[in-house]
């Protein structure tokens, strides 16, 4: 049997990534014959690809791609801030948008058949990054967009990320997108808010009113102001600038002859349930066995 030499299993662990302990176990197993173990290690990272698949991702990065009039902005998770940081995995993501804007992929299962530039699809350059790094990871969501007028972009670190399609001032439209990014509208106008919530609230507010025992002319304009209020704090054009309160984001782009089509907003996990890990709890459950 061939004698494992330290350099052997460095070696190795350099050109695959993976840990100290799988790649000596992996040249035990080849003989020494460092293409073979390399060769065993890739079939054992498929299976463990599919291992991690069901742990929660709850970390990760809005990654975006403006190509002239075509971008994406897409959200990839994993399960460590510690990950989320690491160059292979910001290099997937990245990837990932690319393959969206080049790919107009229909949904996240033809994304992942997506050819990527090294010639991969998404979904290979994803497994190999899971065997490298030793964690799920997935894309989660995505927007793709192509438009005759503008795009622009505003990212809060890596967390948090806005697209804009837009006509007019592109650094007017830059401040749109971060104050998307901080007030969080549901919609550019009050005639996208889904009737059925306004309906909704409408009730709740005609219930309210009605107990104030005043007459029904009154609730009828307390209900509506109150309609008015909503939309207004709902809808983009209709919020208060972040960086101007005193005017709002309508009164903004009017003044600056700029005008919003579209938006998208994405937050790294927004929406799920990350689950929590009792650490003391599993350390005295060890300490039993």
């Amino acid at each position: 049997m061939a004698e494992i030499t330290a350099k052997m299993v460095a070696d190795l662990r350099a050109a695959t990534g993976l840990g100290m302990m799988e790649c000596k176990k992996a040249l035990v197993e080849a003989d020494g014959n460092m293409e073979k173990a390399e060769e065993i290690l890739r079939i054992k990272s498929g299976a463990k690809a599919s291992k991690l698949a069901g742990r929660t991702a709850a970390e990760g990065v809005i990654a975006h791609i403006l190509d002239g009039n075509k971008g994406a902005l897409v959200e990839v998770n994993c399960e460590t801030d510690f990950v989320a940081k690491d160059a292979g995995f910001l290099g997937f993501a990245k990837a990932a948008a690319e393959a969206v804007v080049s790919g107009n992929p229909a949904d996240l299962d033809a994304l992942n058949a997506v050819k990527t530039a090294s010639g991969e699809t998404v979904e290979e350059v994803r497994k190999a990054v899971i065997a490298k790094l030793g964690e799920n990871m997935s894309v989660r969501r995505f927007q793709r967009y192509e438009t005759a007028d503008s795009l622009t972009v505003y990212m809060h670190g890596s967390k948090i990320g806005v697209m804009v399609e837009y006509a007019g001032d592109e650094a007017t439209a830059r401040d749109v997108a971060m104050h998307i990014a901080a007030s969080r509208p549901q919609c550019v106008s009050a005639e996208q808010v889904d009737p059925a919530l306004v309906a909704k609230e409408r009730h709740i507010y005609e219930e309210q009113a009605a107990q104030s025992g005043k007459p029904a002319d009154i609730i009828a304009k307390m209900v509506e102001g109150r309609v008015k209020k909503y939309l207004a704090e709902v809808t983009l054009l209709g919020q208060q600038f972040v960086k101007n309160p005193e005017q709002t984001v309508a009164q903004l782009l009017k003044a600056n002859n700029t005008t919003v089509k579209a938006f998208t907003v994405f937050q790294v996990g927004e929406g799920i349930e990350k689950k929590v890990v009792d650490y003391a709890a599993e350390v005295a459950a060890a300490a039993k066995v």
